[in-house]
């Protein structure tokens, strides 16, 4: 069960979301062809503890570093290594943090340089179908209409949805009710009240949808090893247009990060 966040909860979960914002730009300025997905671990897990939170994915049921590195045909839960990002990569960095005993958590598709205009399509409607989720998050909906205005655009562009994988609510716990898959049939599913707090998280393949679990038991690949995007933010679900608490403003307005 689940019950809509009153203003003074909203308002943590707010800062913990610019939070997450800004660790993500943080992280978009170190991602460059030479530097190690660990590299990119220690930048976020510096700064968030640099302003006071928690990163709340260490340790985490287990996993072992402050993000999610998730490169090419990784779709998400990527442990930061040494890898090496090359020209051409894409890399997925899904960060949370703990701060005044509420949550963030956002996530974003970095290209690594120069990267093909296939992979530029991938991103681009990867993060189109975000904005046509929070779109359809509005007081009166359902939960199926997000995933239907997710799923119908980005397989408008021939790319597929994955199904194993959703987003959830969060506040108190990272994970809260209600599950918010990428895929729906419009008019089905849980109804959406003023002050659900939602992070939608477009996860979307080049190729077919169908994905694996790798040995060490947290990185999903896709199954054809094309590569996969995701994107995520966390919003308020309001009467006529949801409110965004977390932002990609802080990533793209730098200019070191190619759009």
């Amino acid at each position: 069960m689940f019950k809509p966040k009153t203003e003074e909860e909203i308002a943590l979960l707010r800062e913990n979301a610019i939070l997450v914002s800004k660790t993500l730009a943080e992280v978009g300025k170190a991602v460059a062809p030479g530097v190690t997905t660990k590299e990119l671990n220690r930048v976020a897990e510096t700064f968030i503890r640099d302003n006071g939170a928690i990163p709340s994915f260490l340790g985490f049921e287990g996993f072992p570093a402050a993000i999610c590195a998730s490169v090419n045909d990784v779709v998400v839960h990527g442990f930061p290594s040494d890898y090496v990002l090359k020209e051409g990569d894409i890399v997925s960095a899904d960060i949370g943090t703990l701060y005044k005993g509420y949550n963030g958590d956002s996530a974003y598709t970095f290209p690594v340089g120069e990267v093909t205009p296939e992979t530029r399509k991938l991103l681009d409607v990867t993060k189109a179908s975000l904005y046509k989720g929070i779109e359809a998050a509005v007081a009166g909906a359902r939960i199926g209409d997000i995933g239907y205005a997710v799923q119908s655009y980005a397989e408008s562009f021939g790319f597929s949805v994955v199904r194993e994988l959703e987003g959830h609510g969060i506040g108190k716990e990272m994970h809260e009710d209600p599950g918010v898959p990428n895929y729906g049939r419009r008019g089905h599913g849980t109804h959406l009240v003023e002050g659900m707090v939602l992070c939608i998280e477009p996860m979307i393949n080049a190729g077919s949808r169908g994905v694996y679990l790798d040995r060490n038991g947290w990185a999903v690949h896709t199954s054809d090893h094309k590569n996969s995007a995701h994107f995520e933010l966390t919003v308020v679900v309001r009467h006529g247009r949801a409110e965004q608490l977390s932002t990609f403003d802080f990533i793209e307005k730098d200019s070191n990060i190619k759009f």
